[in-house]
């Protein structure tokens, strides 16, 4: 089996394992959904999801985070880890969102990496989950379980990234790395992976050995 049919094969078995591919992070909006991915940083998301309602609700628009006080936006954040970092750049993203994009969230990955604190990953989510474009989210989840299936050998998201780009169907990638982060949630998880419940066994490295 060669990596293509590999990675098609996975698509296809993790499609009907998980129909709903979607982002755990709530959102309304693009810009919304740019400062819960930067918040999730070392955060669950179930922490940020906690937080964001109340933050959203004093600071509506990437103006307002613009304006805002960072002490206080430190405050809002305090729970989410790295919070004065957070504040930071959200306040620091926001401006220049005002300043160099018309108050709008960029919908290309190559303009999103230029804001503050912003990476590939967060970049890929907001393409992929709010512009329709097609998208490889690399985080630990897929890190890992694309590594355990055999596809790489890196630990690399930027390399992984342009593998997975050249293997996955593009307008399937975006929901692949969704269903991933539900697989090794529920099942293909770091330490102790269950190999004997996984979709996946029949055509995955690790599990074979």
């Amino acid at each position: 089996m060669t990596d293509r049919e590999k990675a098609l094969s996975a698509v296809e078995k993790l499609e009907k394992e998980y129909p709903d591919a979607l982002c755990s992070l709530q959102y309304k909006d693009p810009l919304q959904l740019l400062i819960a991915t930067r918040l999730a940083a070392q955060c669950t998301d179930k922490r940020v999801n906690m937080v964001t309602p109340e933050l959203f609700s004093k600071y509506p628009d990437a103006g307002a985070f613009a304006a805002a006080d960072i002490s206080d936006v430190e405050e809002c954040i305090k729970t989410c880890g790295l919070y004065k970092t957070k504040a930071r750049d959200i306040v620091a993203m926001c401006r220049m969102i005002c300043n160099s994009f018309g108050g709008n969230v960029p919908d290309t990955i190559e303009e999103l990496v230029k804001l503050p604190g912003i990476g590939r990953k967060t970049a890929n989510l907001v393409v992929g989950d709010i512009y329709g474009k097609p998208a490889v989210v690399v985080d630990t989840h897929c890190i890992r379980i694309t590594s355990r299936l055999g596809l790489h050998s890196s630990k690399d998201a930027a390399k992984i990234e342009k593998i997975l780009r050249e293997l996955l169907p593009p307008e399937k990638s975006n929901d692949f790395c969704h269903r991933l982060v539900l697989h090794g949630r529920a099942v293909c998880q770091a330490r102790t992976p269950k190999c004997s419940e996984c979709v996946l066994s029949d055509i995955c490295s690790s599990a074979k050995k």
